[in-house]
């Protein structure tokens, strides 16, 4: 039986709503939400690969036992064939753990740009009892 079942973590529901609020403390944590379950999803996609990887090893090991034990020829072939996709699809799921950890470093960069972009005007901002204009209101 495989051990392969959702997990209940903190991240396991949408890491960050997308609601539209996009003040700067908002941005903030919605970026450091999903940076946090994108690096939660890396490590468990980093031992779903190991795991198979090493389930391909043992089903080899398998199919040599059942050759060796002088059985049909076709179960040889049908858990080596098992072998070999287990060891195919460790393959993509390190692909995608990747395209992950890519997706999680871009979106720590993110974090920091946005900070070092609009951080001192939040600061501004939050720091005044008058209202202030909003990003851009010059702009036009």
């Amino acid at each position: 039986m495989s051990d392969l079942a959702p997990r209940s973590t903190s991240t396991a529901s949408a890491p960050a709503p997308a609601d539209g609020d996009n003040r700067y403390k908002s941005v903030q944590s919605k970026l450091d939400k999903l940076g946090k379950a994108m690096d939660d999803a890396g490590l468990e996609l980093e031992a779903l690969r190991r795991s198979m990887k090493a389930n391909a090893a043992h089903t080899h090991d398998v199919a040599g036992d059942i050759e060796n034990a002088d059985l049909d020829a076709k179960f040889v072939e049908v858990t080596n064939l098992v072998s070999v996709a287990l060891g195919g699809a460790a393959v993509e799921v390190k692909r995608l753990c990747d395209s992950v950890q890519e997706t999680a470093d871009l979106t720590w960069e993110a974090k920091r740009t946005h900070s070092r972009l609009y951080g001192a005007l939040d600061d501004l901002r939050s720091n005044r009892r008058e209202k202030t204009p909003r990003p851009g209101f010059f702009n036009r």
